[in-house]
């Protein structure tokens, strides 16, 4: 059988007839998807604009950690339907992790009367103050991480009712980005190693504790990783680009709150404490210690974090994927029931340009529910789990959860990608059926293509130096 898969393989990957067949037939069924997204945005009228972050100063070694205030954003009452971003150079060029790591992005909203008097919002939870109250907000996964919110719900912004008076609604965009060119160990410059940055204190000059190995307390602005011995590297400026979806809205949208879940929650929550401390709430990080030979021989070197987190309010799952670093296997969020709501992996790169970086993890799996299929009850306790290969140690990983629900299903039922079928684009069954027996060859040679390369490539492989 395996003979036969590699005999099928080859021929795919090696023929000219096997591949002249492949462009074919992922040409047909690419014309015919973006011909169908193409009415449908023009159908429910969707909107794009692409923006460009204020430009930062990066060198070998520096780290930028800032927030940007009044960032460019679609403004009035509208629906967010996607947000995508990736991190360019001047020239507009994607560039690669391994030469800027992006550790996060994170995207929220306020309300301004003057520079001086900000109040600003979070999404609908769980953790403490602002501590992960951002709308939107990746990593190193934003390439490949589907953000589509599929129809008909959308993230409702812009709402007069909701503005306080005399205030206007403004966005802001933390960074985190970290020069790794021409530095001594780039997985621990990636992983904030405290020894690699030479601090003692932390951003607000507090010292550092000495069982804390590495994290954000050692990588904030202005900090510089340890740089491999007569490196020279210039200056360069980056940014963030950023692509915004969004529809008009109106009484057919339906809203989605978004929740995001902490694997590091201590379900605490401190009177009068919004920051993070040690007994306070989500501590956004935390470390992964290599295993033992005994651990080594039974579950394989992998490291389980589990917490159980209450909902304060309920509804139907829309969209859900998690966040981690790398070394992180996957992630799975369970209902009080112990069903699955969703199963998030992460996407290793295996080559050496952007979007597909070797060693770094370059997208999530995302879940996208039939709406009304996954429920979840007000005061529900839900099993976050978090797991990381624990070969070597790692410091500063993150084991997050984001959770799109609606107070309400649509009376409609429909599967993501959000792609409606219209009168004018259907072709004849025929041509539907060719379709589907050539989508359905396809599926099964790129499935076996996979399989085979999983099988030489043995899974995660770490960061190369």
């Amino acid at each position: 059988m395996i003979l036969l898969l590699e005999k099928w393989q080859k021929l795919l990957s090696s023929s000219v007839t096997g591949n002249m067949v492949l462009v074919l037939v992922l040409s047909m069924l690419a014309f015919d998807v973006s011909c169908t997204q193409a009415f449908l945005e023009n159908g429910n009228k969707i909107k794009s604009r692409t923006f460009l972050s204020p430009e930062f100063i990066m060198e070998p070694g520096s780290v930028e950690s800032k927030t940007y205030y009044d960032i460019d954003f679609p403004r009035g009452h509208i629906a967010l339907k996607s947000f995508n971003a990736e991190v360019v150079d001047q020239a507009g060029n994607p560039v690669p992790l391994f030469e800027t790591y992006f550790h996060h992005w994170l995207v929220g909203k306020y309300y301004e009367h003057s520079t001086s008097d900000r109040n600003f919002t979070r999404n609908s939870g769980l953790c403490q103050g602002q501590i992960l109250g951002q709308y939107f907000g990746l990593g190193s996964e934003t390439r490949k991480t589907a953000t589509d919110i599929p129809d008909p719900f959308g993230i409702e912004i812009g709402n007069p009712a909701e503005i306080p008076e005399g205030y206007q609604e403004k966005w802001y965009l933390d960074v985190h980005a970290i020069e790794t060119r021409g530095v001594e160990d780039r997985l621990g410059c990636i992983e904030c190693r405290c020894d690699l940055y030479n601090v003692t204190n932390d951003e607000d000059g507090n010292p550092i504790k000495p069982d804390y190995k590495g994290g954000l307390q050692c990588c904030y602005g202005e900090t510089r990783c340890k740089l491999s011995r007569g490196f020279q590297g210039g200056k360069r400026s980056i940014s963030l680009r950023y692509t915004v979806k969004w529809i008009d809205w109106d009484s057919s949208v339906i809203p989605v709150e978004i929740f995001t879940l902490d694997v590091t929650d201590t379900g605490k929550r401190l009177h009068g404490l919004t920051g993070i401390s040690p007994e306070n709430g989500c501590q956004v990080e935390y470390a992964v210690e290599s295993c033992t030979a005994t651990d080594a021989a039974g579950n394989g070197c992998v490291d389980i974090k589990r917490n159980n987190l209450t909902m304060p309010t309920g509804g139907y799952v829309i969209y859900a994927v998690a966040h981690q670093h790398v070394g992180g296997i996957g992630s799975t969020l369970y209902g009080q029931d112990g069903n699955i709501i969703c199963t998030s992996k992460p996407i290793y790169g295996n080559g050496n340009e952007a979007g597909n970086e070797d060693g770094y993890i370059v997208g999530m799996s995302t879940c996208y529910p039939e709406p009304g299929s996954v429920k979840i009850t007000a005061g529900e306790n839900l099993t976050l789990e978090s797991t990381y290969n624990s070969t070597n140690n790692h410091t500063g990983v993150m084991g997050l959860f984001y959770l799109h629900i609606a107070k309400q299903a649509p009376n409609m039922t429909f599967s993501h990608p959000p792609v409606q079928m219209h009168e004018s684009i259907k072709g004849t069954t025929y041509a539907w059926s060719i379709v589907v027996f050539i989508g359905l060859a396809v599926t099964i040679a790129v499935a076996v293509r996979s399989w085979l390369k999983k099988r030489r490539e043995g899974g995660y492989n770490p960061v190369p130096k």
